[in-house]
Parts: structure tokens; sequence; C-alpha cells
């Protein structure tokens, strides 16, 4: 593990601080956190060293299972990238005041394809490390389709939990929004590592 990656780790922890200290200060949760509040500034610590610690931890197994370091900086890059999409989502929601019914679908779909398309070249070269230039157009094709799948299960994830679920807990809306859309980003982690991996990143 070189001083890149470990700055890289270290950054896209920071920015989760930043996303999640700013959703837990959300009205509705903050109520329900008590005291445990006012230490929310300890995230922009916690985050970034759990992230370059994490990282090296993976770097060490990887010299025997080259994937799991792959594993980590694409969990890492997915980090990244999912605080765009749900940086975006939020700013939807926030700027349209919707947050359910097939208005917030729409903002969940344009969200992640943004988000998931700009991941294409982190995954492909910090990832995975493919330095392969030839057949770009294809190998992009089949990352988007992969991407586009994996779109379509994340709006019927986020669906489900913000449309036909609803907010419990005395969640705002606006925050279950959030959480729904952060529940569909996990769920179909696993099904696009798998399908860039073994389809549009195989060696």
């Amino acid at each position: 593990m070189n001083k890149i990656d470990t700055a890289i780790a270290m950054a896209i922890g920071a920015v989760a601080a930043w996303y999640f200290h700013g959703l837990l200060n959300e009205e509705s949760a903050s109520g329900k956190l008590g005291i445990i509040g006012q230490w929310l500034w300890l995230l922009f610590a916690v985050f970034p060293i759990m992230a370059a610690f994490g990282l090296w931890i993976a770097s060490l197994v990887g010299k025997k299972y080259p994937y799991i370091y792959q594993l980590a900086k694409f969990l890492l890059a997915g980090t990244a990238c999912a605080i765009l999409d749900l940086g975006l989502l939020a700013l939807f929601i926030n700027a349209s005041g919707i947050t359910g019914g097939a208005g917030y679908n729409i903002f969940k779909g344009i969200s992640f394809a943004i988000a998931t398309s700009l991941k294409y070249f982190p995954d492909k070269l910090w990832a995975f490390r493919d330095k392969n230039k030839e057949n770009l157009k294809k190998e992009f094709g089949k990352f988007f389709a992969i991407t586009l799948a994996g779109m379509g299960a994340n709006v019927l994830i986020a669906d489900l939990i913000v449309n036909q679920i609803g907010p419990q807990f005395s969640l705002s809306d606006r925050l279950w929004a959030n959480l729904g859309g952060i529940a569909a980003v996990l769920a179909v982690f696993a099904f696009n590592f798998i399908g860039y991996k073994f389809i549009v990143f195989k060696k």
C-alpha cells in the first residue's frame, strides 16, 4: 500500500464523515441521538483513519488473496460514488421538496446514473488496475450495461423502502428518503463488484 492509496482512502473517509455528519444532524435524527450528538465531530477523525487502516489491512491480506485488495479499493471508490449519488439525491429533494412517489424514483435513477458513470475511471485505473486501452468503447458499453442493471435494482429497492414501506421510527420523510437511498446503494454493491470484475475489467 503506497502513500497515494493512503491519501485517497483518507480523503474518501473525510467525505463520508461530512455526509453522515450532515445526515445525523437532521432534526428527526439528532433528537434520537441525545448526548451522542455532541460528539459527531469525531466522525471527521474516525472515518479517515478507519478508511486508511481498513485499506492497509486489505493490502496485507491481498498479498495472498489479491481480490481482497481490489474489493477494498472498490468499496472506497464506491463510497465516494455513493456520497455523490446521495448528495445529488439530497439536492434534488431539497430543491423540489419531493420525498416520495414517482418523482423520488426519477431523482434516484438520475443521481445513481450520474454518480456511477463517473466511477468508471476510478474503478478501472485504481481498484482493478486495468491499464488496457484497447476497445474502451466496448468496455464502457459493458460498464454502462452493468450500471444500468444496477440502477434498476437500486431504484426498485429505494422505491420499496421509501414508497411502499414508508417512514418508520418517527423519522422525517426527508431523512427516510435519504436512508432509502443509502440502503439501495448498499444492496447493489455486490452485484456491481461481480459484474465489473468478471465482465468489464476481466483479465
